[in-house]
């Protein structure tokens, strides 16, 4: 196989700024691509050289829309991502045609209630798996908690709550408990402290009003390394499993660095 077979080069259809250090963006999405709720596309981006710098990109966008979406974070002198901030609408970025990742909920079995543990742009996969009618039908309870150290870094916001009225999942929606969570600034309806530390305190099973229970729980977790390595020592702690393929468990985690 080619290199040029692996992928495919797609256009940039839409970007939207959050921050100064934060953007999404839509690719156009090859008809051929496929992957799963939960899962991370392989980007690539030429150089100068024509050297082509990849990097993993957990997905946004539904599994069912036409076109790609991502979220990213500009890491300063960044390979990739201070080139990435710097395209514009119809400049080209390339996609693997594999998909990878097994941050999906089909890494469980028997769970009632699905806990999605995010930090930063760790939300992007949970706001794809939210778009899966599976998601809703499958779960009791949904808890989608969302650590960001500034109130202006919380993204997505419109789109979470523009489930309560969405034609295939507003009559789900009273499942979804968000929880946002402002390290660094105090914000009305948002808690302040570390996901590992309202774990360890019970406020986040105390905000959301469910009980952690290793025979209903199923966790998720993304976001910085520390927060996913501190979180999943919590759990394993206390008796949770980490899926694997052959043996499936409790806890589903992806690290974004």
């Amino acid at each position: 196989m080619s290199q040029a077979d692996k992928y495919t080069a797609e256009k940039i259809t839409e970007l939207k700024g959050w921050t100064p250090h934060l953007f999404s963006f839509k690719l156009t999405r090859f008809s051929g691509y496929r992957f799963v709720p939960g899962q991370f596309a392989r980007l690539g981006i030429k150089k100068e050289d024509g050297e082509i710098v990849w990097r993993a990109y957990s997905i946004v966008s539904a599994s069912y829309d036409e076109y790609l979406e991502f979220f990213s974070i500009v890491v300063p002198d960044g390979e990739f991502t201070t080139r990435l901030a710097k395209l514009q609408v119809g400049d080209e970025v390339l996609v693997e045609k594999m998909n990878y990742g097994f941050l999906t909920t089909s890494r469980f079995e028997q769970g009632k209630d699905l806990w999605m543990l995010s930090t930063g742009t760790g939300v992007a996969p949970f706001i794809s798996i939210l778009q899966e009618l599976e998601t809703w039908e499958e779960y009791e309870n949904i808890v989608l908690v969302y650590s960001v150290r500034e109130e202006k870094e919380l993204a997505y916001v419109d789109t979470i709550d523009g489930l309560k009225t969405h034609e295939y999942f507003g009559e789900f929606s009273h499942k979804l408990k968000f929880v946002p969570v402002v390290t660094r600034e105090t914000v009305a309806g948002a808690l302040s402290e570390r996901i590992p530390t309202l774990l360890e305190s019970g406020e986040l099973e105390r905000e959301v009003g469910i009980k952690l229970d290793s025979e209903r729980s199923r966790i998720m977790i993304c976001g910085n390394p520390e927060m996913v390595e501190d979180t999943r020592n919590w759990f394993t702690e206390r008796g949770y499993t980490v899926s694997r393929r052959s043996k499936p468990g409790h806890l589903a985690l992806e690290n974004l660095w």
